[in-house]
């Protein structure tokens, strides 16, 4: 969700539960203006909250003109004072999957793991205990790189590819209508394609190069694992993800208005499948 005019928004999201306090709002309204300045981010977008036991983390990312680069991602717990995550590598993300449990809400917390390894050197196998120390804060930033990765969405068209190769917001796009806002093939992952190299040349054939370049939300398996919405008649329509229980994204037919949140705590649904 973009952060210029967030405090309007945030509205669009409330019956998911997304709800935010007046002076949140208005602090988050100012320190993203801030961190926009000082980091000179083309855009900052407000990702949402992830709650632990003791403390809460407010997440923000800073993207530049070409979103595909990737995006820089901070965390608060104040909604005015924000750090720095680190990037989340593939090393980062297997040690992280590890940690079991709620996030404690403190960056410096460090969750242990014992793992049993057989050691079959010498004449008997001899057990012995491996202790892996996971950080919070890299644990955070590789929740929310899985969460990108699995379910951050757009709609058709929002964005187009340049002949260069850039990723840039598309100036023509004026929203989708009310009847293809009601069609999940009308939403795309935000994220690099990994399903349209397996499309048939026939299926390639219908394809805009420009915009047609995002995998689409009705190909995501298991089906069924998203929730698609209207309210206020049709004025409004919604998608909450149900393998990360807490991401919601909304957009508003015939209008440019579209973004999503995360509120949770962190923890996918690995139970889906059995639930459908």
């Amino acid at each position: 969700m973009e952060s210029e005019g967030l405090h309007l928004n945030i509205d669009y999201v409330g019956t998911s539960g997304v709800i935010l306090s007046p002076e949140q709002k208005a602090a988050l309204q100012t320190s993203l203006v801030i961190l926009q300045n000082e980091n000179r981010f083309h855009k900052v977008y407000f990702w949402g909250k992830i709650v632990g036991t003791k403390d809460d983390y407010f997440i923000a990312q800073g993207a530049e003109k070409d979103e595909f680069k990737g995006r820089r991602t901070f965390y608060s717990k104040d909604c005015i004072n924000w750090g720095l995550l680190p990037p989340a590598t593939e090393a980062m993300k297997e040690q992280s999957k590890l940690a079991k449990g709620r996030f404690l809400g403190d960056p410096s917390n460090e969750f242990e793991h014992v793992e049993i390894k057989k050691n079959t050197e010498g004449e008997e196998a001899v057990e012995e205990e491996e202790t892996i120390t996971i950080k919070e804060e890299d644990r955070l930033a590789s929740v929310i790189s899985e969460i990108d990765e699995d379910v951050r969405i757009v709609p058709r068209a929002a964005f187009i590819k340049t002949p260069t190769g850039e990723v840039v917001a598309n100036r023509s796009f004026e929203g989708l209508n009310v009847q293809e806002a009601a069609k999940l093939c009308n939403y795309c992952h935000f994220r690099e394609p990994k399903l349209i190299s397996d499309k048939t040349l026939l299926q390639k054939a219908d394809m805009d190069k420009a915009i047609d370049f995002l995998d689409i939300v009705e190909e995501d398996i298991p089906k069924g694992s998203w929730s698609l919405q209207f309210e206020r008649g049709s004025g409004l329509v919604t998608l909450r993800s149900l393998l990360w229980q807490g991401y919601t994204f909304y957009h508003i037919p015939g209008s440019r208005k579209y973004g999503s949140v995360y509120f949770g705590n962190g923890e996918k649904n690995m139970d889906l499948p059995f639930m459908l």
